[in-house]
């Protein structure tokens, strides 16, 4: 693990995660090609779109929104955004997820009908994929396509009820989640929070003339990808390891 400071470990500024996302190119059901629609419970995600063109669809207390991405496009959204990124052609994008990455380290869950949500177990069984390189991508398609289910009737639902049409989905991905809440909160402790209070920590000395921050200061860098084409929920991932 790099250092850089005494006890510290290295993040990326603001205590993030990145990967590259080569978005799914295989079509699903309804016509669409892309991912797995999912929502995140704790944590906001960005794109920044590096190459191709698409949308990403999504699905709110305010309702359903469908943007478009092209290179160059930057969009972000919040915890509770239902997400669905569709394929234009040649679709990459440079993912930005809070909290060093816990959205692809956990939190996420995948909007399936209501008889897979009953437990974390239940779930469980319905999204792990199974296989290993490209044998994996049946069941990556498989599971895409029972979220794709669910994301239909939470559509539908809404477009009757409203924004309670979501109530139930969300509790569900709630009791889904509980049991991964302490490795989450340890993951914020010594990311972003951290990270936020060594800058409190840098005002201050400034405000008081000082800066011995300044004299640990030096270069950190990711070479490469630690992981190539790992099987996501949108598409194939390029992740980065960071020590937190």
């Amino acid at each position: 693990m790099c250092e850089f400071g005494p006890g510290s470990a290295v993040a990326l500024p603001g205590g993030i995660g990145i990967s590259r996302l080569t978005v799914y190119d295989i079509e699903a059901p309804d016509g669409l090609v892309g991912g797995t629609p999912h929502v995140h419970l704790a944590c906001s995600e960005g794109y920044y779109v590096i190459a191709g063109s698409g949308a990403v669809q999504t699905l709110t207390p305010k309702g359903f929104t469908e943007t478009p991405l092209q290179a160059g496009t930057v969009v972000w959204f919040d915890p509770g955004t239902i997400h669905r990124l569709v394929n234009g052609g040649g679709l990459q994008i440079l993912t930005l997820m809070s909290n060093s990455g816990l959205p692809e380290a956990g939190d996420a869950v995948l909007t399936l009908p209501p008889e897979h949500l009953t437990d974390r177990e239940t779930y469980l069984q319905a999204t792990t994929l199974t296989g290993e390189g490209e044998a994996r991508t049946p069941s990556a398609m498989a599971r895409r396509d029972l979220a794709l289910q669910g994301f239909a009737v939470l559509r539908e639902s809404y477009e009757a009820d409203g924004p309670s049409a979501l109530d139930d989905f969300y509790a569900a991905a709630i009791r889904i989640v509980q049991p991964q809440l302490a490795d989450w909160r340890r993951r914020w402790k010594q990311g972003a929070r951290r990270l936020a209070d060594e800058t409190g920590a840098a005002l201050d000395a400034l405000d008081a003339g000082t800066a011995p921050h300044l004299q640990t200061a030096e270069l950190h860098q990711l070479p490469a990808p630690t992981e190539f084409g790992r099987h996501g929920m949108c598409g194939r991932l390029d992740t980065y390891e960071i020590n937190t």
